[in-house]
């Protein structure tokens, strides 16, 4: 046991990898780095203990990826995404902080699935399209990251809708995410998420996530844009889709 991590070394090690994976996911596709966490990393610590972890882990890949990323991206559709979200994570922290950790993990594979067979599905909603879905979907954003630190792939879904290219859009998931990481640390703060543990366990994984994102970074490139995102959603619906069916018989 790491006394300032509180975790055995074997869970440190098995969080390492996670990391890593999630940064390789990041830096290819834009999002998915908390959503791939969230879905394999339940099997360890609760959401309610990986939801500022994940915080770490996304100011690292969004310090490494947003300078690439401000030029490409969509100004107008951030801005009203951001907007919402800052509403909607206390929400969705209060809701993670009032669960039972058990009833917690579930709803959050449960989003994870959800969201990513629906995206799979290439299902647009022209109501996103419009002012109010907007604003709304970026609520929805930051009650899910709140909820299970996954607002990247709600924001994902909205841009889906507004059928942007996939150069645009990873660059406004890029955008969003970096804008995302100092509210959020304000609200993790206010309702005691943000512990000294956690603050450890996200600053020792850093360091793995950053080496995926950067590997991501290298590997993204328009010959496999039509593939990219395909791959990442077909992976967390495996993931998240085992650890249910794990907490369930569990």
């Amino acid at each position: 046991m790491i006394t300032s991590l509180a975790l055995p070394a074997g869970d440190i090690f098995v969080l390492g990898l996670i990391a890593f994976a999630a940064g390789l996911v990041r830096g290819f596709s834009g999002f998915a780095l908390s959503a791939l966490v969230m879905a394999t990393a339940t099997m360890i610590l609760p959401p309610v203990q990986l939801i500022p972890i994940c915080w770490w882990l996304e100011m690292t890949a969004s310090l490494l990826m947003v300078r690439g990323g401000v030029k490409d991206a969509n100004k107008r559709v951030v801005g009203g995404l951001f907007i919402g979200s800052v509403v909607g994570a206390p929400l969705g922290i209060w809701a993670t902080v009032s669960l039972d950790p058990e009833v917690s993990k579930m709803v959050a594979l449960a989003l994870v699935t959800t969201l990513a067979f629906t995206q799979l599905a290439k299902i647009r909603l022209s109501f996103l399209a419009t002012h109010a879905g907007l604003y709304g979907s970026g609520l929805l954003a930051g009650i899910a990251t709140g909820l299970a630190s996954i607002g990247g792939m709600v924001v994902a879904l909205y841009v889906l809708a507004r059928e942007l290219p996939a150069r645009e859009m990873r660059a406004s998931l890029v955008v969003y995410l970096f804008l995302g990481i100092i509210t959020t640390a304000i609200t993790y703060i206010a309702f005691g998420v943000m512990d000294q543990t956690a603050v450890a366990r996200g600053i020792v994984l850093a360091a793995p996530v950053a080496c995926g994102v950067i590997l991501g970074k290298l590997m993204f490139s328009p010959r496999l844009e039509p593939y990219y995102r395909p791959f990442c959603l077909i992976l967390l619906i495996g993931l998240a889709g085992v650890s249910l069916i794990r907490t369930v018989l569990s």
